[in-house]
């Protein structure tokens, strides 16, 4: 008997190890063929997100997958079949965020770009910059104010000599001229004689600024310092060095010779955008040069003098006040000219005036703009470029339509300059969430998610 009951419970036992190992296999199957699941689809996105845009990266320094590869397909499904490409065949995959390098007016494009800036660069290329920042705006403020007045006084003068039925005296009176040159077009007046004016120009409407965009879906980390002031001058030096402008060219083949202006500009044609930061210079310029006039007692002295002169001949003594502010402008302008000619030949424009570095005289005035005009401006060695200029005009711009006008500009250049037609930068995604559901066996599926983006550390 004793026997008999240790028999049955050793197979009791027994039964219980076999019952425990057998499902402690099972277990490990499982486990197993779950971990093979997601060893299959970790391969195919690290697969799909290998396959980035080559010239996007060469040219850019941007990591994206053109989800059309070349085509005039762009669908999200093509993902997933280059995922099934890459051996997750037998497994759903449903897209549950998804990040387009457009996406949030391009936030995605920045952050990648100051990655690369910080990572090749570093900070200390715009250390000094960023002091300066407060002095960029308070000098368009300036130029924008001092404008203003400007055409408050010529009207004002204009509405007191019809008033009294006199006018101004030609004769030694350079106002009719600068006026004159006020309404014409500012790049004739301040382009070099050699120089080639671009006629490119491009279609507004089909830039990814104008159109409809894909968009993107889900949430993503982004990091939170894209619009601080390093920032944005970081992701301006960017601009700087892939773009072209007027005075630098980047490449040959792209439908836009002043990129950078037309990041400012946003004009269809290479002309309008010069044009349009010409003037924006212009009104910076303007306001610094007629600040320096109001500290030069000497040219002071000069402009009251003729001032005098004018107002009494017209036999309105009366309004030589008016005068003298009209013709101090008037000469501030002139300068401003001779500034803009130094920077569109390539020259250094004097950032501060004094009486050393002052070009233009009073009376040059009078032939400004004429055949008799043959001043092409100095070059200080202190003072700075068009392209330190361009600096300043692009830090003044909005931060989200300066990102698109960037992405404008990548799209059409990838387009003609590596003919590839189909790109479009609303295809291009950086970041993915996927849900993905596997069937382990009858009766058992595994459902989990992966997630991968271009990131930097």
């Amino acid at each position: 008997m004793k026997k008999g009951e240790v028999t049955a419970f050793l197979s009791l036992i027994f039964i219980l190890i076999i019952s425990f190992i057998s499902a402690m296999i099972e277990s490990t199957v499982i486990q197993t063929e779950k971990n093979q699941k997601r060893l299959d689809v970790d391969r195919a996105v690290f697969s799909i997100f290998g396959e980035y845009q080559k010239q996007l990266l060469e040219e850019y320094e941007v990591l994206a997958i053109d989800i059309s590869y070349g085509t005039a397909s762009y669908r999200e499904e093509n993902l997933l079949d280059r995922m099934r490409y890459y051996g997750s065949v037998g497994i759903e995959h449903d897209i549950q965020g998804i990040q387009y390098l457009s996406d949030k007016n391009g936030n995605a494009f920045r952050e990648q770009v100051l990655d690369y800036m910080e990572d090749t660069y570093g900070i200390s290329i715009i250390r000094d910059l960023a002091g300066m920042t407060g002095q960029w705006q308070e000098q368009e403020l300036n130029g924008e104010e001092l404008g203003r007045q400007d055409s408050e006084w010529n009207t004002q003068l204009e509405e007191t000599l019809e008033e009294n039925e006199s006018m101004l005296p030609a004769e030694e009176n350079p106002l009719p001229n600068v006026e004159s040159l006020k309404q014409s077009s500012l790049l004739q007046l301040i382009l070099p004689r050699e120089y080639q004016l671009s006629g490119r120009q491009i279609n507004l409407s089909e830039q990814p600024g104008a159109r409809t965009l894909r968009k993107g879906k889900g949430s993503f980390y982004m990091r939170q310092d894209l619009n601080g002031i390093e920032e944005r001058l970081l992701f301006h030096e960017y601009l700087l060095k892939k773009f072209s402008n007027a005075v630098e060219t980047k490449g040959e083949n792209r439908s836009l010779s002043y990129e950078i202006e037309y990041m400012i500009g946003g004009k269809g044609s290479d002309s309008e955008n010069l044009e349009a930061v010409a003037k924006k210079l212009l009104a910076i310029r303007f306001g610094m040069n007629y600040l320096y006039l109001q500290t030069d007692t000497e040219k002071q002295a000069e402009v009251e003098a003729l001032a005098l002169t004018l107002s009494t001949l017209a036999a309105l003594p009366a309004v030589a006040g008016i005068v003298k502010q009209v013709l101090l402008a008037a000469w501030a302008f002139g300068e401003s000219v001779m500034d803009l000619r130094s920077m569109m030949s390539g020259r250094k424009a004097a950032l501060v005036k004094n009486s050393g570095n002052w070009q233009l005289s009073l009376s040059s005035l009078m032939t400004l703009g004429t055949g008799e005009d043959t001043q092409e401006g100095m070059d200080a060695e202190d003072g700075l470029s068009y392209t330190d200029y361009l600096r300043i005009l692009l830090f003044l711009q909005n931060e989200d339509t300066l990102t698109m006008k960037a992405l404008d500009r990548v799209e059409q250049n990838i387009r003609l300059e590596k003919n590839i037609t189909n790109f479009c930068i609303d295809s291009c995604v950086v970041k993915l969430k996927l849900q993905n559901k596997a069937i382990i066996r009858e009766g058992l599926e595994y459902q989990f998610p992966v997630y991968f983006g271009y990131e930097t550390a």
